[in-house]
């Protein structure tokens, strides 16, 4: 089966050829033909699968179909999504499909002023890609509405649990018009998400194109059990030996990836980083370098693990290990995308043993354990020092956020451990790892010199 068996409006078919796709891929070949008939969706599948393109498509024949003027101050469909990235990615391929209709495209995410994004809403819009909490400050703010949309989707739902976002989904689908057409995609499909879309999914067609929590078949998985606090040496001579063609690493805490990027900076190998304490500006510049090939080594926390699509990433490197199993899917579906192949290497800890069992459990994946290298004990002692922290970077950066001028939260965590972290110990990779968790005591006379310097 060809796009063109779908019966596509022809401007579809002609922005297809434009970027060379004749072939759908499983979701899609699997989700198009309901969605085309006006069908709720509930969908299963992994990144890197082209669900953008399985509700992207049907969506757009049916504006190219159905006409209308742009409701003001609200949009034709709704897409939500757990991250800034990803809702760009998104909004990205959505223009591409549509080059050659007249359709507006929007997103609206925490990160950049909230003012220039009103004004783009004021016309409406036909298809805008948000995520919940910057999307609910427009409303609250009475700047938009929900009334014209025809077709919702939520994309990634696991994640926008994990993230902590059902609150404001329930809020947000309480707003749609009842006659709507729904769209539902996870990656996963525990009972707990499964529920979710019941609540808002009318009679829905199903499909799935892999097993649950299953990993990508063409990843390469590998396991190497190390000291915390030698890890960055295994990682400096890996990125030095390794053929990489591109990699991405992860660390479970911002200052982690931060840490890792000094390190590596100290020995001559240029990475950067990305996590939420980064500003909208810096987060796209990292990935546009490592998108474009100027850098081949992007360190992030868990935001990047869903959706960011990036050809030709080689490797995918678990600096630490997720203490949630599922995410260590979603980290490794960076690789091995578009039919490549894929490495996998996961840097394990004595403490990170139960979450390797747990992720093998889940996966059904046994990783081939590799030893050290020789010589080893020389490349820690040896290991060049990290350079120093920029001067006004050792905090959380409030940017203009979603949900009263907070980060949005889709952007991550605000200085804390990723999600899912949990623990009393200070995170591994983060400025206190390898060393025990200790309480400070307050000096004696603290407070009072406190108040004499506020005085002064």
């Amino acid at each position: 089966m060809e796009f063109k068996d779908f019966g596509l409006a022809e401007p579809i078919i002609k922005a297809l050829a434009a970027k060379n796709y004749t072939t759908p891929t499983p979701i899609q070949a699997q989700a198009i033909p309901p969605l085309l008939e006006g069908r709720d969706l509930c969908g299963v599948a992994q990144t890197g699968t082209g669900k953008t393109a399985a509700f992207a498509l049907p969506s757009l024949d049916y504006f190219d179909r159905t006409p209308k003027p742009r409701p003001l101050h609200s949009c034709r469909m709704l897409v939500l999504s757990p991250t800034r990235e990803l809702a760009a990615q998104i909004a990205d391929s959505f223009r591409d499909y549509a080059r050659f209709m007249r359709i507006s495209v929007s997103t609206v995410f925490g990160g950049v002023p909230i003012n220039k994004q009103i004004r783009a809403l004021q016309g409406g819009v036909d298809v805008l890609v948000a995520t919940p909490g910057r999307l609910l400050d427009l409303i609250e703010q009475r700047a938009f509405n929900l009334g014209g949309v025809e077709i919702f989707v939520l994309d990634e739902a696991d994640q926008m649990m994990d993230m902590g976002f059902i609150a404001p989904l329930k809020r947000i689908v309480k707003m749609l018009p009842k006659e709507r057409q729904n769209l539902f995609f996870s990656a996963t499909m525990p009972k707990e998400i499964a529920e979710l879309g019941g609540q808002f999914l009318h009679d829905p067609v199903r499909v799935s194109v892999t097993p649950q929590s299953t990993t990508a078949e063409r990843v390469q998985q590998y396991a190497t059990f190390v000291n915390q606090a030698e890890k960055q040496a295994l990682l400096t001579r890996m990125v030095r030996e390794e053929p990489i063609d591109r990699a991405l690493i992860f660390t479970r805490t911002k200052h982690g990836a931060d840490r890792v990027v000094r390190f590596l900076a100290g020995a001559n190998i240029q990475a950067v980083a990305i996590h939420g304490n980064k500003s909208q500006g810096q987060r796209t510049a990292a990935l546009q370098a490592f998108r474009h090939g100027q850098v081949k080594l992007l360190v992030a926390t868990d935001i990047a693990a869903r959706g960011i699509d990036v050809s030709g990433v080689s490797h995918v490197i678990n600096f630490e290990l997720p203490n949630v199993a599922e995410q260590y899917v979603h980290r490794i579906g960076r690789t091995a995308r578009a039919g490549a192949d894929g490495i996998a290497i996961s840097f394990v800890a004595d403490d990170e043993r139960a979450y390797l069992k747990a992720i093998e459990r889940i996966t059904r994946v046994k990783c081939e354990i590799v030893p050290l290298p020789e010589g080893f004990a020389e490349m820690v002692r040896n290991l060049p020092k990290p350079v120093p922290q920029p001067r006004g970077n050792n905090g959380p950066r409030r940017d203009d956020g979603g949900r009263g001028g907070r980060p949005d939260r889709g952007g991550g965590d605000r200085g804390r451990p990723e999600r899912g972290h949990r623990g009393g110990a200070a995170a591994p990779g983060g400025e206190g790892a390898g060393r025990p968790f200790r309480h400070r005591k307050k000096a004696v006379g603290a407070h009072q010199g406190a108040v004499q310097k506020f005085k002064r």
